[in-house]
């Protein structure tokens, strides 16, 4: 088990959450309940699975939280495209939550790759 807490890529994944945050907030109020709750939930759930997966006994279920996770980060990812295609998000914020995102994305990848190395 590790402590999720003080895994690199759960602080990563938790600052790409906040951000992601911010930036909605500045969606279109009819946003509320579609692309809006999308894009937070796919945002939550990466840090969210990254933490799941740390508490189990085996580094091959620790693997298959953090495949979750990259999941849910390319989910993000095409929604935040959308998003940029509709103007809700400026070019300078899309920028900075797609190096956000790039670089947990590549993270996740290392991380599964190491644990695999491990099994």
């Amino acid at each position: 088990m590790h402590n999720y807490k003080k895994l690199k890529i759960w602080e990563k994944s938790m600052e790409l959450s906040l951000l992601v945050y911010q930036i909605t907030s500045t969606f279109p109020k009819e946003e509320r309940f579609g692309l809006i709750s999308q894009i937070r939930r796919c945002a939550v759930s990466i840090p969210s699975n990254i933490a799941e997966g740390s508490s189990r006994d085996s580094s091959k279920d620790f693997s298959r939280f953090l495949r979750i996770s990259i999941g849910s980060s390319f989910e993000l990812e095409t929604q935040l495209l959308l998003s940029k295609k509709l103007e809700f998000i400026s070019h300078d914020d899309f920028d900075n939550l797609e190096i956000t995102l790039n670089e947990v994305q590549k993270m996740l990848n290392s991380f599964i790759k190491k644990l695999n190395v491990e099994v």
